[in-house]
């Protein structure tokens, strides 16, 4: 049963969204600026949200309709393939401090260089531990479709 003001949060999420993108691709307004770090650690802090959200609606769904779980289950393996490849794409970033190896590398034991905001490694680790846990290294596989359109 769908209404307007069905899942609010989810609605203004998705609005907003929308509104960045297309204020980073308005035509007849200066380029964009490549991602940073900070832009990076927000968005994939969206991204782990909506990898929690999916879980518990594979797990709630699942008893009663288990195809329709399968398929979530699935989404949620890959929105966390979207949210590691995020998360390499966050550490090949140049820092605001040394540009070293050091300085690059993945501390999920501390926060990462910057400010104290930037929590991206612990969500990551955090979101790991969950799909290690509901996964295996076959799920991880690249994926097919059987869509024909």
């Amino acid at each position: 049963m769908h209404t307007d003001n069905a899942h609010p949060y989810l609605r203004a999420a998705s609005a907003g969204i929308r509104h960045h993108t297309r204020a980073l691709t308005r035509p007849g307004t200066e380029p964009a600026t490549p991602a940073d770090r900070p832009h990076l650690d927000v968005l994939h802090a969206h991204l782990t949200a909506v990898h929690q959200l999916l879980d518990h609606l594979a797990e709630t769904t699942r008893p009663r309709h288990p195809a329709a779980g399968r398929h979530l289950a699935a989404t949620h393996t890959r929105l966390w393939q979207a949210a590691a490849e995020l998360h390499d794409a966050f550490h090949l970033l140049p820092t605001t401090t040394a540009d070293d190896a050091e300085a690059r590398a993945c501390h999920p034991e501390r926060l990462p260089e910057g400010p104290p905001v930037l929590t991206i490694c612990q969500r990551h680790l955090a979101a790991g531990h969950s799909i290690r846990r509901k996964t295996t290294p076959t799920d991880h596989r690249p994926h097919t479709t059987t869509c024909t359109r």
